[in-house]
C-alpha cells in the first residue's frame, strides 16, 4: 500500500541546449558517416504509407511510380528502411527521456480559451499542412534544417526561413486560444 501524502518525484532539469546541440551535431555527423546521409522523419512516414497501401491495394502501389521510389524492388520488405528506425528510435528516446526525467505523464497542452477537441483538430490540421509541405519541400523539417541546413543548402535555410516567417504570422491569428 502506498501512502498518498508522498509527492511525486520532482523533474530533473532540462540538459544544457548548448550541449544538446553539440549532441545533435554528433548525431548528424555520424548519420553522415555510417549511413552516407543525413536525418529526417518524413521518408519513414511515407514508407509506412506506401507499404501500407500496397497491403491493402498491391495493384495501385504496383502501378504507382509515388509508391514504387518506397516501396524498392520488392526484394525485401520496405520498413527495413533506416529511417523507420530512425523514428522508432525518436519515439524510444523520447519516452525514456521522460521516464529518466520524472517527466512523462499524459497531458494536452492548451490555453483557457480553446477545447480539448479545437486543440487537437488544430494540432492534426497543422500537422498534414507539415506532411504536405514536406512533400512539396522535398524534405521534412528536420530533414531540411538539419541536414540541407548542416550542408549549408540555400534552399533548406530559405524553407526554415519561411517556416519560422509562416508561424509568426499565423501565431497573431492563434494567440487568443493560448491566453
Amino acid at each position: 500500500m502506498t501512502d498518498s501524502t508522498v509527492p511525486p518525484p520532482s523533474p530533473k532539469p532540462h540538459m544544457n541546449p548548448y550541449w544538446a546541440g553539440f549532441g545533435l551535431g554528433l548525431v548528424l555527423l555520424a548519420s553522415y558517416v555510417v549511413m552516407g546521409r543525413g536525418l529526417g522523419a518524413s521518408g519513414a512516414f511515407t514508407t509506412g504509407v506506401a507499404t501500407a497501401v500496397h497491403a491493402i491495394a498491391p495493384a495501385h502501389a504496383e502501378a504507382n511510380a509515388f509508391y514504387q521510389e518506397y516501396l524498392g524492388d520488392g526484394t525485401s520488405s520496405p520498413l527495413k528502411d533506416w529511417l523507420v528506425f530512425e523514428v522508432l528510435g525518436v519515439f524510444a528516446g523520447g519516452f525514456l527521456s521522460g521516464v529518466l526525467g520524472n517527466r512523462l505523464k499524459f497531458t494536452i497542452e492548451k490555453g483557457p480559451r480553446i477545447g480539448i477537441v479545437a486543440r487537437l483538430l488544430m494540432a492534426a490540421v497543422g500537422g498534414a499542412l507539415m506532411g504536405i509541405g514536406a512533400k512539396l519541400a522535398l524534405g521534412c523539417t528536420s530533414g531540411q534544417a538539419l541536414t540541407g541546413g548542416a550542408a549549408l543548402n540555400v534552399g533548406s535555410w530559405a524553407f526554415m526561413m519561411c517556416v519560422f516567417g509562416g508561424a509568426y504570422g499565423l501565431a497573431w491569428f492563434l494567440r487568443r486560444a493560448w491566453l
